[in-house]
């Protein structure tokens, strides 16, 4: 696993391995109606540095070595051929020129760092943008035969099992027969793997990317199955994770690409109001890049979260990536950082994977999605927040293929929950569902932001948001 990450990266992207403003009680900070840095004019400016960062010349090889030296340089650049998705050669060959360094040794720690992020990147555009970066797959193929790195083969085999039949790539696709070669194709290259790592079961990448395979070829063939192995929603409702600790759920379905459902129960398993309704808001949690959730900056994981503080945004450094409110803390198993992971006992979860399943509900505790957050917190994943977006909604040129145009005004993020903040040209603020969230959760926690979260997708035979008429028929819940 590779942690070394540029910090300057991190403050233009919605990478939450930035350094972040201290944790603090929870407060619902003044609006600010107006956002120089939302206005059209600005909007235009972060396109353009984007652009510029993007540029042919900025992948020069005798200019610009893939070495430490460069460690931000690569960086911004891959990021910005993220951003913007450019049909061009040049940006395929940039990123074959970094992904071919997965086979090579004695790499240092920067240079891992810069292959991560060409092969977020890169599964991002193979995934979602064939014209022209298909070509890519004879990178991935080279990963899984000749790298010796668990975690890159994983990104690789993930690339090539998700990658669609494209009608413009082969005209007659589409037919049942060409997926089922597709479905043989990954088992070959599953077994190449295992067979590669004969240890695999021991490497949590390696294993979850086999299991989340597995899962989509059998979940697409069968809806009912999935939908039946889903334990009862009831038992999740009416459990308490810990005495006199809110909990806000988040329901989502297993196609991130719309929205997630929240709903909020304070301290003593009432579920808060809004009116004479259940409160709810919505979420996004999906992620850009189309990465898993055992993958850096992939979707947000299933399972148990602690809640704890929030972040402030004292200044508009991170207004582009965050939004102007306070983010809500978010700590998964394994994380550092967090107070007390469960109440009376100090310090980040640190128990096996048993002591996890005791924090759910026995009919919950054999279920292996709600286990997604142990085993990202095992592999390294941290840092999950809720926040808002000051990022344009056209900012991403494919976000289309990960959102769905009945909520594009909410932003894809790297692993976080995202909520609506959207403004107009003229950077004066239209909507936004930051100080709702914060002031429920400062109510609930009577002034500090201290419970957990849960988030769970639900199947379904239509790919529309959850609704409160749903949840409620889940259980009696008590208003």
């Amino acid at each position: 696993m590779h942690y070394f990450v540029s910090s300057a990266l991190s403050s233009i992207a919605l990478l939450l391995t930035a350094n972040l403003p201290q944790p603090v009680i929870a407060q619902a900070p003044p609006i600010r109606a107006y956002q120089q840095k939302a206005t059209d004019d600005a909007r235009k400016a972060q396109v353009l540095d984007q652009q510029q960062k993007s540029a042919p010349t900025r992948f020069d090889l005798q200019q610009y070595p893939i070495s430490d030296r460069h460690l931000t340089h690569w960086q911004e650049s891959l990021w910005a051929i993220g951003v913007l998705a450019p049909e061009k050669e040049y940006a395929l060959q940039a990123l074959e020129n970094v992904m071919r360094l997965a086979t090579a040794n004695n790499l240092s720690d920067p240079q891992k760092a810069i292959i991560d992020t060409a092969f977020q990147v890169g599964h991002q555009l193979y995934t979602l943008k064939p014209a022209v970066y298909s070509k890519l797959r004879q990178q991935f193929l080279r990963t899984i035969n000749d790298s010796t790195d668990p975690m890159w083969v994983a990104i690789a085999l993930s690339a090539l099992s998700k990658a669609p039949i494209y009608p413009e790539l082969k005209p007659n696709s589409g037919r049942t027969g060409d997926r089922s070669q597709q479905a043989t194709q990954i088992n070959k290259l599953t077994q190449k793997v295992k067979q590669k790592f004969p240890n695999w079961a021991q490497d949590p990448h390696l294993k979850t990317t086999f299991q989340t395979i597995n899962q989509n070829i059998n979940n697409g063939k069968n809806l009912d199955l999935s939908r039946a192995s889903l334990p009862s929603l009831k038992d999740l409702l009416a459990w308490e994770i810990a005495p006199q600790q809110a909990q806000m759920y988040v329901f989502c379905r297993p196609n991130r690409d719309v929205l997630c459902l929240s709903v909020l129960k304070d301290g003593n398993g009432k579920f808060v109001q809004q009116g004479k309704q259940l409160w709810s808001a919505p979420l996004l949690l999906q992620s850009i890049h189309n990465l898993d959730w055992n993958f850096t900056n992939g979707r947000t994981p299933q399972g148990i979260y602690r809640m704890e503080g929030v972040s402030r945004q004292p200044d508009d450094e991170y207004f582009h990536a965050y939004g102007q409110f306070s983010l809500v803390n978010l700590f998964v198993p394994f994380e550092s950082g967090v107070t007390a992971f469960l109440p009376k006992q100090k310090g980040r979860f640190t128990g096996n994977l048993e002591a996890y399943q005791a924090l759910l509900p026995a009919s919950w505790r054999n279920y292996a999605p709600i286990q997604q957050t142990y085993w990202a917190g095992n592999m390294g994943r941290s840092l999950f927040r809720i926040h808002g977006s000051g990022a344009a909604i056209n900012f991403f040129s494919n976000k289309s293929a990960v959102v769905s145009n009945q909520n594009f005004d909410w932003n894809a993020t790297l692993g976080c929950l995202s909520a609506l903040e959207i403004y107009d040209d003229r950077g004066s603020l239209l909507k936004s569902d930051m100080p709702k969230i914060l002031d429920a959760l400062q109510k609930v926690g009577r002034g500090k932001v201290e419970g957990y979260l849960v988030v769970v997708d639900i199947p379904s035979d239509a790919d529309q948001p959850v609704t409160k008429e749903e949840i409620m028929k889940y259980s009696l819940l008590r208003l």
